[in-house]
């Protein structure tokens, strides 16, 4: 999500915290995707609803909160998945401070994807942070996933293969590049707005990507999102879906925030299309930040609506007071006033129905 870079620019360091969980009996069962859905090892349909929890690489350099936030999100919030944002630098040990030492993150995450599953809840490991080709440098949000995202699928993919409770989450947000790009890969322009410096790198396509982790041998659920940072799956239905011969298959993520543009029964229209025609996760979705905003509230509870109603799987963004749009106020991880409290309710099963649009007949063009 774009608000979260701020964090990194600011370096938002707060106090350390720890916390341990008590293990369950057996893992969770091993996914696949079975037309449309998520279903487990006898074809069982499988509901997963959550929220992401960043902070990873800040708490390796001193927030050591990200624990005891997974214990909050899957036992007390009963989330069953947890999207977690790693970044390739790190995970190779390539960004400047761990100077070349890049156990301690490999570590985290490692406890993180076991607390998750401590908990009976599953782990997305989502690629949110590359580097346009140039470790340690650059570090932040890109068009597209670069020459290093090999590297770094190449040694996630076989640290976590097969392990029933991960989920590959191949690039975070893509944008500004054609679909055949997205999917094939292609060279990449990227303009600074401040410098007007422009880099160059080669953009690797998601295909290449989702063959660099079949070719671990992980056959772990895949999940690709869309252009215009997650939120365009125009692509998706007009033949840029992704060959997944030797894997469990592939979800697409969609991203929704208020700011993109539409109004919300124009992407309810969408989303019920392409649910229609795809498997689909809504892996990043929150309100408008502004708090004097009087359509916040209301978006929020109708996209909770839809949801819902549609039976789709979903992460919010994001369980972290510093990470807007924010699910908590602080450490104290008391629910912000409506977006988490309501994000809360639904995933207790307590939230109350909400009246949204009628755009029944919509799922088709």
């Amino acid at each position: 999500m774009i608000f979260s870079s701020l964090i990194v620019a600011l370096g938002l360091l707060p106090c350390a915290s720890s916390a341990r969980l008590e293990p369950v009996v057996s893992a969770l069962p091993a996914l696949h995707v079975a037309d449309k859905h998520l279903a487990d090892s006898v074809g069982k349909r499988v509901r997963l609803r959550g929220v992401n929890v960043a902070s990873l690489e800040w708490s390796t350099n001193g927030e050591g909160h990200v624990l005891d936030t997974l214990r909050v999100a899957t036992h007390d919030w009963h989330s069953n998945i947890v999207r977690l944002p790693l970044s390739q630098d790190r995970w190779m040990g390539k960004a400047t401070d761990q100077h070349g030492d890049a156990a301690p993150y490999r570590k985290l995450v490692a406890a993180a994807v076991e607390a998750c599953e401590n908990n009976s809840s599953y782990a997305i490991l989502d690629l949110h942070w590359s580097d346009a080709g140039v470790w340690g440098k650059q570090i932040g949000q890109h068009k597209m996933p670069d020459t290093n995202s090999i590297a770094f699928w190449k040694e996630v993919a076989a640290a976590y293969k097969n392990r029933s409770s991960v989920i590959f989450d191949l690039y975070n947000e893509p944008h500004n590049v054609t679909w055949d790009v997205w999917k094939k890969g292609g060279e990449i322009d990227e303009k600074d707005e401040k410098t007007g410096e422009v880099t160059r790198y080669t953009g690797v396509g998601m295909q290449a990507l989702l063959d660099t982790v079949r070719a671990t041998g992980a056959k772990n659920v895949v999940i690709a999102g869309g252009l215009d940072w997650a939120y365009d799956m125009s692509g998706f239905l007009q033949g840029n879906t992704l060959q997944d011969a030797s894997g469990n298959g592939v979800v697409y993520a969609n991203h929704t925030y208020p700011f993109k543009g539409d109004a919300f029964v124009t992407w309810q229209r969408k989303i019920r299309f392409a649910a229609s025609q795809i498997p689909v996760i809504v892996s990043e979705f929150g309100p408008v930040p502004k708090k004097n905003d009087p359509n916040r509230d209301e978006w929020i509870r109708q996209v909770l609506q839809e949801l819902k109603d549609t039976d789709l799987d979903w992460t919010a963004w994001d369980m972290h007071p510093g990470a807007s749009p924010c699910l908590i106020s602080g450490w104290d991880y008391k629910p912000t006033d409506f977006f988490g409290t309501y994000v809360k309710q639904a995933l207790e099963g307590k939230l109350a129905p909400y009246t949204v649009p009628d755009t029944a007949g919509d799922r088709k063009p």
